[in-house]
C-alpha cells in the first residue's frame, strides 16, 4: 500500500485555474495507473482523469476534456492535475487515488485501492 497526500486546493474564481498535486509515499508512482476523482456536496463521486503505469497514457472525464491535464513527475514522486477554465459545476473535494493491477482505464472507484484524503476546491461565479 502507499500513501497518497493531495495538496493545490482553494477557492478561485470562474475562470481561473489550480493545480492540484498529489504526493506518493511507500511506492514508485510510474508503477502505477492512478487517477483523479471528486465528490461534490449530495453527489456521487466521479471519474476525472486517469493515467497509466509507465507509458503514462491519459484519460478524461468529457465534462473536463480540454480544460484539465493530468501529468506525474517521476523524480518527485508526484502526480498533478491542471484545472483551467474553472467553472462552478468544478466545485468538489478532488481525490487523487492508486490501481495496482495491470489494465486498460478504469473510471470506476471501485478499481481504485487506495485514496487520499481529498482536497477542497471551490469556484465562485
Amino acid at each position: 500500500q502507499v500513501l497518497l497526500v493531495e495538496f493545490g486546493g482553494g477557492l478561485v474564481q470562474a475562470g481561473g485555474s489550480l493545480r492540484l498535486s498529489c504526493v506518493c509515499s511507500g511506492g514508485t508512482i510510474y508503477s502505477y495507473a492512478m487517477a483523479w476523482f471528486r465528490q461534490a456536496p449530495g453527489k456521487e463521486r466521479e471519474f476525472v482523469a486517469a493515467i497509466t503505469r509507465s507509458e503514462g497514457n491519459t484519460n478524461y472525464a468529457d465534462s473536463v476534456k480540454g480544460r484539465f491535464t493530468i501529468s506525474r513527475d517521476n523524480t518527485k514522486n508526484t502526480m498533478y492535475l491542471q484545472m483551467n477554465s474553472l467553472n462552478a459545476e468544478d466545485t468538489a473535494v478532488y481525490y487523487c487515488a492508486v490501481r495496482y493491477l495491470a489494465g486498460p482505464f478504469e473510471t470506476s472507484t471501485a478499481a481504485y485501492s487506495d485514496w487520499g484524503q481529498g482536497t477542497q476546491v471551490t469556484v465562485s461565479s
